[in-house]
């Protein structure tokens, strides 16, 4: 994450407000002093304000969540673009179009509208068109994606916002709002810093200001978004050992059933024989019994017969 130091801030121009003439009464906790007319930022408030919010947005990041960028001033537009592609974030840098959070069902008709012409533009029957219809085509989509193409891929409603200048970003402050969506932004001394949940009291006019507000909150989600894939590998690493663990217990309960059973087999071998030596004197004792019992039944010679 990037620690900015109050030299950083000077050199940026952070801390320029608009003409006391054009101040916010509510931005009196985040103003210095005024100088030729014009109101002067707090830079210790700066500081701490954009402190708490890029902690904020680190702790949305890792948990998986995504934050919309919205910045259609020329000031802001290029490097909002360029850091929200940079994070893999939705973003919008054109016109914003009402109803784009609270209306979300609309707006994803029109994604997948989008979608469709790029399938048709691809297809053989497109080219079979009129030119006239192929313009006609071609126009709306270009539409399209140059209001759309930053939140192209999304499929859900953000879970934060990040505006630049809210006063130009007033509706989509105000939907945010509606849906109870928590807002990040860069208040100036001419708004209202009420409107939003974490404001960050700096000038939202000078790009070099907007600049490095915006690098310093994308390093904050970077880092958030890398602490979201080391939990996911670490996961994916106690899940594999817990496989491995299983596994193992299941090897050891089959060899010890199988030894289980050589045991058993071992005894039954070793009775088998002795039961067949029981079996086998059982026989000779019968077989004796017989012919004792055979012997006893002959008649016995005549001695009066033999002696005559």
């Amino acid at each position: 994450m990037i620690t900015l130091q109050h030299k950083d801030l000077l050199n940026a121009g952070v801390h320029f407000g608009h003409l006391t003439s054009k101040w916010h009464p509510n931005m009196a906790p985040f103003i210095f002093m005024e100088r030729n007319g014009i109101h002067i930022i707090d830079l210790n408030k700066t500081l701490l304000q954009l402190q708490e919010a890029t902690h904020a947005l680190k702790a949305v990041a890792s948990a998986g969540k995504r934050i919309l960028f919205v910045a259609t001033k020329k000031q802001a537009k290029g490097v909002v673009e360029q850091e929200a592609r940079r994070l893999g974030m939705p973003y919008v840098t054109e016109r914003w179009l009402g109803g784009t959070l609270t209306n979300f069902a609309t707006i994803r008709k029109l994604l997948k509208k989008m979608s469709s012409f790029d399938k048709l533009m691809k297809d053989t029957a497109y080219q079979n068109m009129a030119k006239k219809e192929q313009l006609m085509i071609a126009r709306e989509k270009g539409k399209l994606e140059r209001l759309l193409q930053g939140i192209a891929d999304t499929t859900r409603l953000p879970a934060a916002l990040f505006v630049v200048d809210i006063k130009k970003e007033h509706i989509a402050v105000k939907e945010a709002q509606r849906l109870g969506i928590p807002v990040f932004a860069i208040t100036d001394t001419n708004t209202n810093p009420e409107w939003v949940d974490y404001p960050i009291p700096s000038n939202d006019d000078a790009s070099r200001s907007i600049e490095l507000i915006i690098k310093t909150v994308g390093s904050a989600i970077e880092e958030g978004l890398e602490e979201r894939q080391r939990i996911k590998e670490v996961d994916t690493l106690e899940q594999i050992a817990a496989s491995r663990g299983s596994r193992e217990r299941n090897v050891e309960k089959v060899i010890s059933s199988e030894t289980a059973v050589q045991k058993t087999r071992t005894v039954s071998n070793a009775a088998k024989p002795a039961s067949r030596v029981t079996k086998k004197a059982e026989t000779q004792q019968a077989t004796g019994v017989g012919r004792l019992v055979h012997a006893k039944e002959e008649p016995q010679p005549n001695k009066e017969t033999t002696t005559a």
